[in-house]
């Protein structure tokens, strides 16, 4: 069949598809990047929390948000956190953790909003080196993981999400 494209396109076309092959195999580098990221991310988050287990459950039963929950929060959260980092290394499973993690980093990001915003008193439950950052910094880095994952979520469905 003839190409039936305008004549400005077809002038592009060798162009495009370059552009094409390039862009898919750095899609997947890009995403599997931020499978990583966020593996080591909620694993060393969970395990920190686990580790110092007590504090974590004070300091969430201190929070003017989430103490009525702190016990039910304090299992549910590191549990979750690993089962999503378990999640990412199965690729069956991947697309569906990306969202899970989306979803819990949009939590944590609201919850930090929420705090800095509206509470007089500011706890801190997180765990390891993020327990060194102010909470400004860790929105930052929250949004930054937010936005992560909004990437991942926008790349991953062209390529895998399809496929049987």
């Amino acid at each position: 069949m003839k190409d039936i494209k305008p004549a400005v396109f077809q002038k592009f076309t060798p162009l495009n598809e370059s552009v094409m092959k390039f862009t898919k195999p750095s899609g997947e580098i890009i995403a599997y990047i931020i499978y990583c990221l966020y593996i080591v991310l909620f694993t060393y988050a969970a395990v920190s929390k686990v580790l110092d287990f007590e504090n974590f459950q004070v300091q969430l039963g201190q929070s003017p948000l989430l103490s009525p929950l702190a016990g039910s929060i304090s299992v549910a959260v590191p549990a979750v956190e690993l089962l999503i980092a378990a999640a990412l290394l199965i690729p069956r499973f991947r697309y569906g953790a990306l969202l899970g993690a989306f979803g819990m980093m949009v939590m944590f990001t609201a919850y930090i909003y929420i705090i800095l915003n509206y509470s007089e008193f500011v706890p801190c439950s997180c765990g390891g080196i993020l327990e060194k950052m102010g909470w400004r910094e860790h929105f930052i880095f929250n949004l930054v993981f937010v936005v992560l994952a909004v990437i991942a979520v926008l790349i991953y469905p062209q390529q895998k999400i399809h496929e049987p």
